[in-house]
């Protein structure tokens, strides 16, 4: 039972950090949730507010420890403590080695990887139940194989598994599980952006892309956000807490033959 349980969302204010959200609310854990856009927030605040659930929101950017400190703060002065933590903030694009800017390289490592190493550091002291606590980092397929010109992308998120696993280990004595899910493509802005950056490079149509992506994909489809939200609340239950230290695909079969 998750009923009263308290969760920080980072990212919550849109696809899968709104899913995952979302369907926490719906068993009855009490959600905060963090992200640079406040109307995207105050959405998924309603969104759970109508459904009967417990939500509050705080802007904020997680690559600066100043504001992950001052949501950390927050959410333990409403509801005392936080028992789940969800690292899904995250950032995408194309960073191809022949470009002379490295803006874009050092933002997407910033927010994917150390975003979660220090929300994860600021939150583990307020994690108080002797006995429970859930950390699950966003990973991605592309945490287990290589995409040419995503390299920071690529980068980040084989470091979350890195981090995950390494993690587990630190925590395990304290009864908290660390997980990372490693999604394909989801159909959400993030993939839109994704589809339609390497289409352009490749010289083809967004369209052209996106079906070649999805034809490249065992099932035939993207995941659904539902159904990496499911993988979510399953591994905050009591039933999953043996699983630690492991990075979940959620890919479509697109891993089976990579060894990942």
């Amino acid at each position: 039972m998750l009923k009263g349980r308290v969760a920080l969302v980072t990212g919550g204010g849109v696809g899968i950090g709104r899913g995952i959200a979302m369907a926490l609310a719906d068993q009855g854990v009490r959600v905060a949730v963090c992200g640079r856009r406040g109307e995207c927030l105050e959405q998924t605040v309603a969104h759970i507010q109508e459904r009967g659930g417990e939500a509050t929101s705080v802007i904020a950017d997680v690559t600066r420890r100043a504001d992950v400190q001052r949501v950390v703060e927050s959410v333990v002065k409403a509801w005392r403590r936080i028992d789940i933590l969800v690292n899904n903030a995250g950032v995408s694009g194309r960073t191809p080695m022949d470009d002379p800017d490295d803006a874009r390289w050092l933002t997407i490592l910033q927010v994917n990887l150390t975003g979660s190493y220090v929300c994860s550091k600021l939150v583990l002291p307020h994690m108080s139940d002797p006995a429970y606590g859930r950390i699950i980092n966003m990973s991605s397929v592309l945490g287990r194989f290589g995409v040419p010109g995503y390299t920071a992308y690529c980068t980040a998120k084989h470091g979350i598994l890195g981090f995950t696993k390494a993690l587990a280990l630190e925590v395990a004595d304290r009864g908290i599980t660390v997980n990372a899910i490693c999604p394909t493509w989801v159909d959400t802005d993030m993939a839109r952006q994704g589809i339609e950056e390497t289409a352009a490079a490749s010289g083809i149509s967004a369209e052209t892309f996106r079906v070649r992506a999805i034809a490249a994909v065992p099932i035939k489809r993207m995941a659904e956000v539902g159904e990496i939200a499911a993988l979510t609340v399953f591994l905050c239950q009591t039933e999953a807490a043996a699983i630690t230290g492991q990075g979940l695909n959620v890919c479509g079969g697109a891993t089976a033959g990579s060894g990942g």
